[in-house]
């Protein structure tokens, strides 16, 4: 196809960390593919412990504690999530292939965290327990604002389509970032339009 002109309002390319960089365990099976754009995104929280350690390392390692738990806790293919958010604002890639999946911006990785939304919506968790009124610090929520702008325009779903887990299902997850997703569209509007 011929490629489309760079936009003059290009939201940032946040910096992830691929499974590679983090050393993540290959899947169980192949991690299905689906062609074309998801058509929201859905914030969750990992319900960790909230750590005051914001070092790099300790968002490779809630990477693997994420990747050990759904795979051998849960039973699942891969880590559930397609991206999470460390407290200290580090990225990692969950889901393997979800990063050149979004780089590309015509397919992604069918994740493994919302019942029914799964070929529709890219999960991104964040990294820590949310719901007995814990605050994200700074570095996290700016990184998940980032990284939500830079999704929305590489698939071109509207700010108005990011929603939280409880949206699609009986769970208090993703607690307080719930209560914050008016701001979260309205910020991730605006870091479109920088």
């Amino acid at each position: 196809g011929i490629a489309a002109a760079p936009s003059a309002h290009a939201a940032v390319e946040p910096d992830i960390d691929s499974t590679a960089e983090w050393g993540a365990r290959p899947p169980n099976g192949t991690n299905p593919v689906i062609w074309g754009s998801p058509d929201k995104l859905i914030v969750h929280h990992t319900v960790s412990a909230n750590t005051e350690d914001f070092s790099r390392e300790q968002a490779h390692a809630h990477a693997h504690w994420v990747q050990d738990l759904h795979m051998d806790g849960n039973g699942w293919r891969d880590s559930g999530y397609n991206f999470v958010v460390s407290r200290g604002g580090w990225i990692t890639e969950g889901c393997t292939g979800s990063l050149p999946a979004l780089l590309d911006g015509d397919r992604f990785v069918q994740g493994i965290h919302t019942a029914g939304q799964n070929t529709q919506g890219i999960g991104i968790s964040n990294e820590g327990s949310y719901h007995e009124g814990a605050e994200p610090p700074a570095a996290q929520w700016e990184a998940l604002v980032t990284l939500c702008a830079y999704a929305c325009e590489q698939y071109a779903i509207p700010s108005s389509e990011i929603y939280g887990h409880m949206d699609f299902g009986s769970t208090l997850c993703p607690g307080i970032f719930h209560e914050r997703l008016p701001r979260l569209r309205d910020e991730v509007e605006r870091a479109r339009d920088l």
